[in-house]
């Protein structure tokens, strides 16, 4: 079986053509290195260093020996030094991150701008959102971003802030008129659904049958921005994030008010495979992340 040890004795021994400054070398006692040059001996046939005079003197063996034992030991320091791939600057790479659409709609142009001015050569491909964690585990998403939900027991998931949601409507709405929206006012108003799975009902509709309330829904979607866009068309009450899709109901002209129910406020985050936890260039994208969606926290 090779022994490193004795590998690493052999390097010093063959470099420095002495037992003593290859002691000193690798911080051990000359009996010690004596001890390795007499196994190293055995091992090789080889007496490797010969006195002359009051010096050693390296072998034909030895000599050929050297340049083939130092190549040996450079390689095998690299395999615990830092790879080159992992300096941001320098790494060619594209990240697939999971997001929900509302989400990518408000962050992605700054994260981009940010993760381009230190790391040019990083892409960033943007995944439609999922329910499981089988992308992750498969190694086809390598961030997902958005609200924390449940993940397999060995996914690593971080909070970065809370979220609360609003109602938004158009400006014409008649709700857009109400200093205060009561639940009735919010019940009795034409709702849009947002679901993956097409279901039309949710913690709002549950919220409501507690006060004896329904609402009717009139459409499910499947996603935030499509139910936006369908409010700012028709007279429908769509219920978005307030702080991920602040650019976008702006920018779309709409109207929002505060909801009239006491719902659960989803945390937003980032979860990944642990396969990337010690990954050097996800560790440093993760930084990115928390900079741009969270500004101001460690």
């Amino acid at each position: 079986m090779l022994d490193m040890n004795l590998m690493v004795a052999l390097d010093a021994l063959l470099t420095e053509n002495s037992v003593t400054a290859a002691a000193a070398r690798l911080h051990t006692s000359p009996p010690a290195m004596s001890r390795s040059l007499a196994r190293l001996r055995r091992l090789l046939g080889d007496p490797l260093l010969v006195r002359a005079g009051r010096d050693m003197v390296p072998t034909r063996r030895a000599l050929e020996l050297r340049g083939e034992v130092h190549d040996v030991m450079r390689r095998a320091r690299m395999v615990f030094e830092p790879s080159p791939t992992s300096d941001p600057a320098h790494t060619v790479r594209v990240f697939d991150l999971r997001m929900s659409d509302i989400f990518s709609m408000s962050v992605t142009a700054q994260l981009i701008t940010d993760v381009r001015a230190q790391a040019p050569g990083i892409t960033l491909r943007l995944r439609p959102e999922g329910s499981d964690d089988t992308g992750m585990r498969d190694g086809l998403i390598d961030l997902d971003v958005g609200i924390l939900g449940r993940h397999d027991p060995e996914v690593h998931s971080e909070p970065l802030f809370t979220e609360t949601l609003v109602g938004v409507v158009r400006p014409e709405h008649p709700l857009a008129r109400k200093a205060k929206v009561t639940v009735r006012q919010f019940a009795a108003a034409d709702h849009v659904g947002v679901s993956r799975r097409g279901r039309r009902r949710g913690p709002i509709d549950d919220r409501l049958d507690e006060l004896g309330l329904t609402r009717d829904v009139v459409a499910v979607v499947p996603t935030y921005a499509a139910s936006l866009f369908l409010a700012r068309a028709t007279d429908v009450v769509c219920i978005a994030p307030a702080r991920a899709g602040r650019d976008t109901v702006t920018a779309l002209g709409l109207h929002t008010f505060e909801l009239p129910l006491s719902l659960p406020t989803p945390t937003i985050g980032m979860a990944w495979h642990p396969r990337n936890d010690s990954d050097r260039t996800h560790q440093w994208l993760r930084d990115r992340i928390r900079r741009v969606i969270a500004p101001g926290r460690p």
